[in-house]
This record gives C-alpha cells, structure tokens and sequence, in this order.
C-alpha cells in the first residue's frame, strides 16, 4: 500500500465513526466490551431500528463484530485501530 492509498483508508476509517451515534456506539462499547442493540438505545436518545442500522454499517465496515447467544447478539469492538482512537479521544475525560 502506498502513502496515497494508506492515507485514504485512513480517512475511511474515521469518516466511518464521524456520527455522533456511532460514536456513542462504539465509545459504550469500548466501556463495556459486549453490548446488546437494548443497550444502545440511550445513545444520542435514538430509536432501536436505528441503533441496529448503525451497527450494520459498523459491521459491514468491520469495525465492530458481533456473537449470538441464542437470540441474543452481543456487538464488540472488532477493529483494533478503533480501539485506539477511542482511547486517544476520551483519555482526557477519564482523568477528570
């Protein structure tokens, strides 16, 4: 991969978690490692359907991975480089 091309997966990767919702998503489950879509849904004060909308996208763009557990599925932080965005960005509020 080329400077060019490492750049723009790059810019990819954070144009993927720039929504506030998805970021709440995945800053819960940075927090709490497996969550169910019921979990999400004070983040941003936003409605099931779109909590499982948003985690299809994260999904597809394999930030996040999910388990099943009968009829249960847990989502968890997938794509370690999120991992440490999320730890760059909120490090700051933690130490308050």
């Amino acid at each position: 991969m080329d400077n060019k091309e490492l750049i723009m997966s790059k810019v990819e990767l954070l144009k993927s978690i720039a929504s506030p919702v998805r970021m709440c998503i995945i800053k819960k489950l940075y927090e709490h490692e497996n969550c169910n879509v019921t979990f999400f849904t004070n983040c941003m004060d936003v409605s099931q359907s779109s909590i499982s909308q948003h985690l299809g996208k994260l999904r597809d763009l394999g930030i996040v991975g999910y388990e099943k557990e009968a009829q249960n599925v847990n989502y968890f932080i997938k794509n370690k480089e999120i991992i440490k965005i999320i730890e760059v960005l909120f490090e700051e509020n933690e130490n308050e």
